[in-house]
């Protein structure tokens, strides 16, 4: 079939539907270490301690993985599980709100089991204070009665493995921290890695890629593998529709601009940010509530999402004075210098 930019029908840009797109999400996460792809350092260092835990017929230390978003710390806590033989609960700081709902967690555990807690920094600090003798010594106290009749229970865990995510480590409390045995980074992925990652996925959703499309969406990816997921979906839809069920370079080139995602991974917000920036503020420095305010964007949005790409790329920098726009973001938007 072919294709016209001008007569393609805009409707088709929302054509996929949100209950697949759960689906396929869990479908596309690899189940083993092997499958995994990137993050080599961390890898090596995991089946290390996974191989001499089971050696030793031990339950892994607990492990922290910090890193920023859509890197797969979630996708690697159910490996390590796998890959260790054992179960995997998964739950999140803000869903544990009070310490008898930890206490049921963790009280059906079996022995060496991973528990694991996304965005762990978000943790209730009552409940906080539960998870350090399950995590040190693998017990429960309790105070039962009250006043001069009051006594300490203590109730005995099996071992088990926390494996905790976070995208703000320095948030986390110093004895939780502390209490992690393994500390594992996550970084941004090369193009090459997403390459990968987009060819693994598209084969799994049964579409034909060729190797200069894969390569082009991942140097729209932003580094990350969420990311390049979401896209890869997207363009396939262009292609069911447009390509005959096959993602090519022009199909890939056309599903991306018709997505506002230009040849950095910038998005709309991320280019109006900057403009804002540089046009409203005159490329002065802008304060954060500021910049939200200007941008209708949420200030957390703006610092958590979109700020550490931009960071990476060297586009805006952050100042005692607020965030300043710098000369590579000029250059990027075809927008005239100035040396503030």
């Amino acid at each position: 079939m072919s294709y016209n930019e001008e007569e393609f029908d805009e409707r088709f840009i929302t054509s996929s539907k949100i209950d697949e797109d759960e689906v396929v999400e869990n479908v596309l996460r690899p189940k083993v270490m092997s499958e995994y792809v990137g993050q080599k350092q961390v890898k090596e260092n995991l089946m290390v301690y996974i191989t001499a835990s089971k050696k030793r017929g031990e339950a892994l230390d607990h492990c922290l993985l910090y890193g920023p978003p859509g890197l797969g710390k979630t996708t690697l806590a159910s490996v390590i599980a796998s890959e260790l033989g054992v179960s995997i609960k998964i739950t999140s700081g803000p869903a544990i709100e009070k310490p008898s709902d930890l206490v049921a967690l963790l009280t059906n555990l079996s022995p060496n089991d991973v528990l694991f807690i996304d965005e762990i920094h978000r943790l209730n600090h009552n409940v906080e204070e539960i998870l350090y003798p399950a995590m040190e010594d693998f017990a429960l106290d309790f105070m039962i009665g009250k006043g001069p009749s009051a006594r300490s229970m203590r109730i005995n865990l099996p071992k088990f493995t926390l494996i905790g995510a976070t995208t703000k480590a320095g948030m986390l409390a110093s004895p939780l921290r502390d209490r992690f045995g393994v500390l594992c980074r996550l970084e941004l992925y090369s193009t090459e890695e997403l390459a990968t990652i987009g060819k693994r996925s598209a084969n799994i959703l049964g579409i034909e890629i060729d190797d200069q499309s894969a390569k082009e969406i991942a140097s729209r990816s932003r580094g990350t593998p969420r990311i390049i997921n979401r896209l890869l979906k997207r363009v396939r839809d262009y292609a069911d529709v447009l390509g005959q069920g096959k993602i090519t370079l022009d199909i890939t080139k056309l599903a991306l601009k018709k997505m506002d995602i230009d040849e950095l991974g910038l998005d709309l917000i991320d280019r109006r940010l900057l403009t804002t920036m540089i046009q409203k503020f005159n490329g002065k420095p802008v304060g954060l509530d500021t910049l939200s305010a200007a941008t209708g964007e949420e200030a957390g949005t703006i610092e958590d999402v979109y700020e550490p790409y931009l960071l990476q790329l060297g586009f805006i920098s952050r100042t005692p004075r607020g965030r300043i726009a710098l000369e590579p973001a000029y250059k990027h938007l075809g927008i005239p210098f100035m040396d503030n």
